[in-house]
């Protein structure tokens, strides 16, 4: 099923295991994991906790799988999306 929108939770330790899972989407910083900006509708790269900005259309089915693995193997459990 295609994935609408993805965000971070607070508490990411950045672990590095959703970028690892999933590159295309996941951006680990110093201080926290990024939705990459290429991947969501308004362009931006943040949490995407506060402006739940819908992944393109694009990129709904196909990284979907990769986007449930890496919130399926986040070790915190703070990446959430909405299909």
């Amino acid at each position: 099923m295609a994935i609408k929108t993805v965000w971070i939770e607070e508490g990411c330790i950045m672990c590095n295991a959703c970028d690892a899972e999933c590159p295309d989407v996941f951006l680990v910083t110093d201080t926290t994991c990024m939705i990459k900006a290429d991947v969501r509708e308004d362009g931006q790269e943040s949490e995407n906790r506060d402006e739940k900005s819908l992944l393109k259309a694009e990129h709904r089915d196909s990284l979907a799988d990769g986007i449930k693995a890496a919130a399926s193997g986040c070790p915190v459990e703070v990446i959430k999306y909405e299909e």
